[in-house]
């Protein structure tokens, strides 16, 4: 379509009015004016501010009496409140707008919009091309049934649902969702066939809901109860296996992909992500984890060339595995590619030395396990905490004094959540306080950057020159949660602000307890973690792309085969 637009016009101008919720999140890029600020709809209106929630854009495409076919594209972005006045202010100019003049390429499939990326970006591997085997996320359809924050709590409400003498008025009370019926799912006699086979206590099992969200789900391959229960990708979760979530495109536009988990998965937000396994099953012996080798080892998740590659420099798919990881989560790869990898799967460039993807892949696996909550991290969850977390997102009352949970001290009533009339858990307001770095909480970050002799405004840069109160309710809040740390964005939320979404009291049904009320310090300190390793990794992003392996696929098939689809889009 796009190369018939180019024949078939003299010029082609667009205007793209963003305002989107599902690639931009409605907010106002960074490096930008006004960055961070809502950037509304062109249709807000005085009775309507939300506007539409979906992305608009002008095209204006000409045609002249004597035409000849057009190999650019004039393209401007408009952000902010004042947007429709521009265009309104514009229409009644003598002169023109500005536009940035741009050049389609056929072998990004001729994008209509600037597409940002290095030089060398489509000389390196695709993901598939490395890892040829990948599972799309389970997709429930109904969490409210059978996902939950408390195990206890999901089997008690399994174990009636599958029970022969509670009717399915009783459980459309207790649990709508369940008898709801839709196109794929009868509900009732899909209840009917799974109570004669009765509950299944070894189906419930972690879940990965959400970044840095481990819950409990009931998996179920039968009656569609799971709307995609994914059975394939079930059988391979086991330990020992890690998985990388990533996603053929990335809809917002700053990229946030790329979380690790060794569990069962959610597509981990919006749209559909698939998971990436260090091993693979074999299809020749469906009943076993791993195909072993002839001396015992598991089976890797690697692609000929792959192989190939890892064999040439004396390395290995862990290895290959944790580079990966290193690479998603480099702020200049995210930045430089940032255009590309809105285009199709993430593209990896390898070193040409073991030593160098032996540094990268150790960088990995920090990373690895700073992001997944199951796995503690010593210095940063567990033994002697690193100075510079120490003071972050601790625990405190207002006023001063002892928390008492029996008092509901720890209840979470600050507005984070609210079920809509779906019964979807949204995002609210909630209350967190913008403030100015205390002077012993500044000499606790400093400890970071002292060894590395920097400066104190670099000491600070990767976490904000702000931090957050961050309120439970009226009494306690957590107390210094880094501004870089609080915005924090992972598979298309900030992450801290999305878990309290959902333990909100009237969405929770409870208060946090003490366990819960750690894992928010936790997770803060793993992110803050993170963020001061961006140094590291940004360093060993440069080293390898000016060492970079030059890869030569034996031929041009990816295992498309492998890859799971079910035809959703």
């Amino acid at each position: 379509m796009r190369e018939r637009y180019l024949d078939a016009f003299d010029t082609i101008s667009i205007d793209a009015l963003n305002g989107d919720k599902f690639r931009t999140g409605k907010v106002i890029p960074k490096g930008l004016p006004n960055e961070g600020a809502s950037d509304p709809s062109v249709f807000s209106t005085p009775r309507n501010r939300e506007g539409i929630q979906v992305g608009t854009a002008i095209a204006l495409m000409v045609r002249q009496t004597h035409h000849a076919p057009t190999d650019t594209v004039r393209f401007r972005n408009l952000w902010g409140s004042t947007k429709l006045a521009q265009l309104q202010a514009e229409a009644r100019a003598d002169s023109g707008p500005s536009y940035d003049l741009m050049a389609p390429v056929s072998s990004l499939g001729l994008p209509f919009l600037p597409v940002g990326a290095r030089a060398d970006y489509l000389s390196w591997p695709a993901l598939t091309e490395l890892m040829p085997t990948s599972f799309p996320g389970v997709k429930t359809s109904r969490d409210d049934v059978v996902v939950d924050i408390d195990r206890d709590r999901l089997e008690t409400r399994m174990q009636r649902y599958f029970d022969p003498s509670v009717s399915h008025e009783e459980i459309r009370r207790e649990s709508p969702g369940a008898l709801e019926s839709t196109g794929r799912f009868r509900a009732e006699a899909a209840r009917e066939e799974l109570v004669r086979r009765g509950f299944l206590p070894d189906n419930v099992v972690r879940y990965s809901y959400r970044p840095f969200d481990a819950r409990w789900l009931y998996w179920e391959a039968e009656a569609n109860l799971l709307d995609r229960s994914r059975p394939d990708y079930f059988a391979q979760v086991a330990p020992g296996n890690l998985w990388i979530e990533a996603r053929q495109k990335q809809t917002g536009v700053e990229f946030d992909r790329g979380t690790v988990t060794e569990l069962l998965a959610d597509n981990q937000g919006n749209g559909l992500s698939n998971f990436f396994p260090l091993y693979r099953h074999s299809p020749t012996a469906p009943n076993r984890l791993f195909t072993m080798d002839q001396d015992g080892a598991p089976h890797e998740n690697l692609s000929h060339d792959a192989v190939e590659y890892l064999t040439g420099i004396d390395s290995d798919a862990s290895q290959l595995f944790f580079h990966v990881v290193a690479m998603l989560h480099a702020g200049p790869y995210r930045r430089d590619n940032a255009g590309m990898l809105r285009q199709g799967w993430p593209r990896i460039p390898l070193p040409n030395t073991k030593e160098q993807l032996s540094r990268s892949a150790a960088l990995g696996r920090l990373v690895a396990d700073l992001l997944r909550p199951t796995v503690q991290v010593r210095g940063v969850t567990m033994g002697t905490i690193r100075e510079e977390l120490k003071a972050i997102a601790v625990i405190a009352r207002a006023g001063g004094g002892t928390l008492d949970p029996s008092a509901g001290d720890l209840t979470v009533t600050a507005r984070w959540g609210y079920r809509s009339k779906t019964g979807a858990v949204m995002a609210g307001p909630g209350r967190s306080v913008e403030r100015a770095y205390s002077l012993a909480e500044r000499q606790a970050a400093e400890q970071w950057g002292n060894p590395l002799g920097l400066s104190t405004e670099n000491t600070f840069a990767p976490l904000g020159d702000a931090t957050y109160d961050v309120h439970l309710n009226e009494r306690a809040y957590w107390r210094n949660v880094p501004a870089s740390v609080w915005h924090y964005k992972m598979g298309g939320y900030q992450v801290i602000k999305k878990w309290l979404s959902y333990r909100e009291h009237d969405v929770l049904g409870r208060g946090l307890n003490e366990v819960e009320v750690r894992e928010v310090r936790d997770m803060a300190r793993r992110i803050a973690a993170l963020l001061l390793l961006g140094s590291r990794l940004d360093a060993n992003y440069h080293a390898v792309v000016t060492m970079t392996h030059a890869w030569t696929p034996s031929d041009c098939r990816i295992e498309q085969s492998q890859h799971l689809w079910d035809g959703e889009t």
